[in-house]
């Protein structure tokens, strides 16, 4: 099958740079990370569009996820250059790159369940908000790490003049984690709403209608938790460990709504949502 032996080489090349980072080079570990993103990229693009019938679970969305968070590291990296030097955050590509064998290994063995035959053409686009949302509070989380990191190292005194590890002033971190949290709230909000409103019309007839399950409970404490971040940013100018903890809550929640309800449903339970 096409997809496995794309799953194979995706999760191989991703684990190049893992296992061999030392050997490799930041160079050349870099370049290998940025080769299985987009080897990843056609894994996602033939396992949720050229295969027949769509099937979409935990494991895909985690997978998209994490693929999500590289495009936004790739983009990053281009606008600016500091992220290429020499030193930035290693650690962090060696746990991405394990990361990124882990959910395609994933995504192989649990592909998901199967679009339910009622359902509309649009349930994807309604799916894709969703995901595009935690992709973007993941890139959030990454730079809260790093954020985290520096500042234990400053504290520590154990960086010196030559700035933060990422290669980016701290300052220019945090606007950044703001700005995706700001995105993905706005996505999340649409998700959320979208599938209020018109859950019926996007999953067809045997859509039970809003219910306070699992997954929508989580969901509803994480868009809570982040609502409550950017309030307390824009009015009382939370930023540093408060800040971060609340978008660590929040994401967890997400995680849980979503990823981990599934998880329970398809793993678990071998049960369809």
């Amino acid at each position: 099958m096409p997809d496995m032996w794309l799953g194979v080489l995706t999760a191989a090349v991703y684990a190049a740079p893992a296992l061999g980072g030392r050997w490799l080079g930041v160079v050349s570990a870099r370049r290998l990370l940025i080769a299985a993103w987009a080897l990843h990229a056609l894994l996602i693009v033939w396992t949720l569009l050229a295969r027949q019938p769509l099937r979409f679970g935990f494991a895909p969305a985690l997978s998209v996820t994490l693929w999500l968070m590289l495009a936004v590291y790739v983009i990053e990296s281009r606008c600016y250059p500091q992220m290429r030097a020499h030193r930035a955050h290693p650690p962090m590509r060696w746990i991405v790159a394990l990361m990124g064998v882990a959910v395609v290994a994933l995504a192989l063995m649990f592909p998901g369940e199967r679009l339910p035959a009622t359902a509309s053409p649009l349930l994807p686009l309604h799916w894709a908000l969703g995901i595009a949302a935690y992709g973007l509070f993941a890139a959030a989380v990454v730079h809260a790490l790093i954020l985290s990191r520096a500042e234990a190292r400053m504290r520590h005194a154990a960086l010196a003049s030559d700035g933060p590890e990422s290669g980016l002033p701290l300052l220019t971190q945090e606007r950044l984690m703001f700005g995706f949290v700001w995105a993905g709230f706005a996505l999340l909000t649409l998700t959320l709403v979208a599938g209020a409103l018109f859950g019926q019309q996007l999953y067809g007839a045997a859509h039970p209608g809003w219910r306070w399950d699992h997954k929508r409970v989580f969901t509803a404490l994480s868009w809570l938790v982040f609502a409550a971040l950017l309030l307390g940013r824009w009015k009382f100018g939370w930023r540093g460990r408060r800040a971060m903890r609340m978008l660590y809550t929040g994401a967890a929640f997400l995680l849980l709504g979503y990823a981990g309800s599934r998880f329970v449903l398809e793993v678990l339970l071998h049960r369809a949502a």
